[in-house]
C-alpha cells in the first residue's frame, strides 16, 4: 500500500451504551475514490464525522496525514461534505465561497480567483451571483461539492454525494470526482453500488459498526479464477448454465437473479472467455444486455462466500 493517509487503531465510538464503531483498524492510501459502504445504522457517517472531526471518538486513535482530525495542519489538506449540507439564503453562491475561501487564509482578491475556479469545476460559473433558493437540489449539492474542492485539498470525504438527484446530476456529481482523483483522495459514503462500482477501487463494509476485512481489498491481487457476469434478455436460466458449464475453462456458473449470470472461470485455460461467451450466444440464438468483467459490488460485497 502507498504511504497512508488514514490511520485508524482500535477505533471505537459509543452512543449510550451502544457501540456505533467496534474496534476498527484500517489503513488507507491515497489514490482512486474508495467507497463505504453498510445498511443503515452500520456507523458510515460516524466514522465520517470523526475523521473530519467533528465527533470525537470514545477510544482509539485516528491519523490524517499523521495527524488527528481537526489538527491546524489539516486545514486546507482535508475536507468533508456532510449529507445534510445546506447553504445559506441570505447570500449569492460566490459570497458564500469567498467566505469559506477566506477562512482558510486565502486573501479576496485570491478567495475570489478561487471560487471562480471551483464553480467551472462543477460546471456552474453562471449561477456565481445567485442565491440559493433558485438552485434545483442537483445543483445545491454541486455547489456543496464546489465547496469542498476549494484549496485543492488532498483528501475529501463525501457522505450521500447522490441522495436524492436524478440520473443526470448523478453523472455530473460522477464526472466531477473522477475529474478530481489525479489530484485528490475521495472516501465516499453511499447506497449506490452501481456508482460505487464505476468509480471505486476499494470499498470498506461496515456492518452493525464492524469493519468487514475480508472485503477491504475487492480488487487485490489477482486470484487464480476469474469472473464474469451477463445480463442475458429473458432465457432460459436452466439451458444457459448448461451451455455455459460445457464451455471449456468454465469452473462454475451461477445465477444470482433472473437473466443475470455469473461465469467463474480459469484464465490460464481459456484466457478470452468473453469471446466464446459470445460465440455460445450467438449460436444458441440467445441476446444479452451487458456483459462485464468480474462480479458487479453488490455481488462481491453481500453474496460472495
Amino acid at each position: 500500500m502507498k504511504t497512508p493517509i488514514i490511520q485508524c487503531q482500535q477505533l471505537s465510538h459509543v452512543y449510550s451504551g451502544k457501540f456505533a464503531l467496534n474496534n476498527l483498524n484500517f489503513e488507507l492510501g491515497a489514490g482512486e475514490p474508495i467507497g463505504l459502504v453498510g445498511p443503515n445504522g452500520a456507523g458510515k457517517t460516524t466514522l465520517l464525522s470523526i475523521l473530519s472531526g467533528f465527533l470525537r471518538q470514545t477510544s482509539g486513535t485516528v491519523k490524517l496525514f499523521g495527524y488527528p482530525p481537526g489538527a491546524a495542519q489539516l486545514i486546507g489538506k482535508v475536507s468533508a461534505l456532510p449529507q445534510d449540507a445546506r447553504l445559506d439564503p441570505s447570500f449569492t453562491i460566490a459570497e458564500q465561497l469567498v467566505f469559506y475561501a477566506r477562512l482558510q487564509g486565502f486573501t479576496k482578491q485570491e478567495a475570489m480567483l478561487e471560487t471562480s475556479r471551483v464553480l467551472e469545476a462543477v460546471a456552474l460559473t453562471e449561477i456565481a451571483h445567485s442565491k440559493p433558493q433558485v438552485l434545483s437540489h442537483g445543483m445545491a449539492k454541486r455547489v456543496s461539492i464546489a465547496q469542498a474542492l476549494i484549496g485543492k485539498p488532498a483528501l475529501i470525504l463525501l457522505d450521500e454525494p447522490t441522495a436524492g438527484l436524478d440520473p443526470v446530476n448523478v453523472r455530473s456529481v460522477r464526472s466531477i470526482i473522477t475529474e478530481q482523483s489525479p489530484e485528490t483522495t475521495f472516501v465516499i459514503s453511499s447506497h449506490d453500488l452501481t456508482e460505487l462500482d464505476r468509480l471505486c477501487h476499494q470499498v470498506l463494509l461496515l456492518h452493525n459498526g464492524i469493519l468487514q476485512p475480508e472485503h477491504t481489498h475487492i480488487n487485490g491481487q489477482q486470484a487464480a479464477t476469474r469472473f464474469i457476469t451477463l445480463q442475458m434478455e429473458a432465457c432460459t436460466a436452466v439451458d444457459v448454465m448448461a451451455k455455459f458449464q460445457a464451455l471449456v475453462g468454465v469452473v462454475q456458473v451461477t445465477n444470482p437473479q433472473k437473466n443475470e449470470f455469473i461465469v467463474e472461470y480459469n484464465p490460464d485455460t481459456k484466457p478470452s472467455m468473453d469471446l466464446q461467451l459470445m460465440q455460445c450466444i450467438n449460436a444458441n440464438g440467445w441476446h444479452y444486455r451487458q456483459l462485464s468483467h468480474g462480479k458487479t459490488l453488490e455481488e462481491k460485497l453481500f453474496f460472495s462466500e
